[in-house]
C-alpha cells in the first residue's frame, strides 16, 4: 500500500494574504507532499476581498489565529509539516510545542516570550499599529512607503511595490500589542514552551536585513531552546529582508526547507 503524503500547512504572517503561499504549495505537491495554505480567521479567499472587508479580521489575536489553524490540523488525516513566516512562525512554534504537528519551519518568526532584543528596525515597523492604543482592537493596513520599510527593503522600490499591490492585506493590530507586551505578562498567548523534549524538529529561518523581525530577534529565539534536547536548527540568509517568502529570492528558501526536511526524514 503507497503511503499517504505528509500533510504541510503554511501559515501566514501580518499584512500578507495565503495565497501569496501558493508557489511553496506548488513546490512542495511535486515533491511529495499534501500542501495547503489556509487563512487567518477573517481573512477572504482573496486579496481583494480580505482589503473590502478589513473588518472582519480585526481583533483577532493571537489565540484566535492559534485556534483556526487547529481546526484545520484536526481535518487532517495526520501530523502536519507547519511553515510559518512572521507571526505565522510564532503560530508554527505554538502548535509544534502543542503537540499537533510533525515538525516546524519558522521564518523570520514573530517575537515569541523570553525573547529580549528589540532593535529600532522592529520598533519603527511596529508603529503603524503600536503607536495608537486603539488599533489593538483594529484592523491596521500599511501604506506602501511603510510596506517598503518593513518588508522591502531588501529589494529595488520597483519590486517592493509590486508585491505590496499584489498581496498586502490589512491584519489585526492585536497580536502585535500581545507580542509587545509578553515579557511584562506572567501568562501570555505569545508564550511557547522552547524547553520540551519530545516534541518534533524545529527549523527557524532568519533575514540578515530584515527590519520587521531582525535577525537578532530570530537568533534570539533559537538560543531559548538551548538545552531542550530536541532538534532546533537554525539558518540565516545574510542578505535577505521580510519579503524573503514571496520576493524574487523565495526558490531559495524553499529549497532550503525541502533540504532541511529531507535530512529529518519527513
Amino acid at each position: 500500500m503507497t503511503a499517504s503524503p505528509t500533510p504541510v500547512v503554511f501559515i501566514h504572517g501580518l499584512w500578507i494574504h495565503s495565497a501569496a503561499w501558493q508557489p511553496w504549495v506548488e513546490l512542495f505537491r511535486k515533491a511529495g507532499y499534501d500542501p495547503t495554505a489556509p487563512g487567518w480567521p477573517g481573512d477572504s479567499d482573496s486579496v481583494e476581498q480580505t482589503r473590502k472587508n478589513a473588518a472582519a479580521v480585526a481583533n483577532k489575536g493571537i489565540d484566535d489565529i492559534t485556534n483556526g489553524y487547529l481546526d484545520v490540523i484536526s481535518g487532517l488525516p495526520a501530523k502536519p509539516i507547519v511553515i510559518g513566516h512572521s507571526f505565522g512562525g510564532l503560530i508554527a512554534q505554538k502548535l509544534l510545542s502543542g503537540g499537533v504537528a510533525a515538525a516546524a519551519i519558522a521564518i523570520d518568526p514573530g517575537q515569541i516570550k523570553g525573547v529580549k532584543p528589540v532593535p529600532l528596525a522592529q520598533i519603527r515597523s511596529g508603529l503603524p499599529v503600536l503607536s495608537k492604543p486603539g488599533n489593538k482592537k483594529r484592523a491596521v493596513a500599511l501604506t506602501r512607503k511603510q510596506f517598503r520599510y518593513g518588508f522591502g527593503n531588501a529589494l529595488t522600490e520597483s519590486e517592493s511595490g509590486e508585491l505590496f499591490d499584489r498581496w498586502a492585506i490589512p491584519g489585526p493590530g492585536k497580536p502585535l500589542f500581545e507580542a509587545s507586551t509578553a515579557n511584562f505578562k506572567k501568562s501570555s498567548p505569545a508564550a511557547v514552551d522552547t524547553r520540551k523534549r519530545d516534541r518534533g524538529p524545529l527549523l527557524i529561518v532568519g533575514g540578515g536585513q530584515d527590519h520587521t523581525v531582525p535577525e537578532v530577534v530570530a537568533r534570539a529565539a533559537y538560543k531559548l531552546y538551548a538545552g531542550s534536547g530536541a532538534v532546533t536548527d537554525y539558518h540565516v540568509f545574510p542578505d535577505r529582508g521580510h519579503s524573503l517568502v514571496l520576493d524574487h529570492g523565495w526558490p531559495e528558501v524553499a529549497d532550503l526547507t525541502l533540504s532541511w526536511l529531507a535530512r529529518q526524514h519527513l
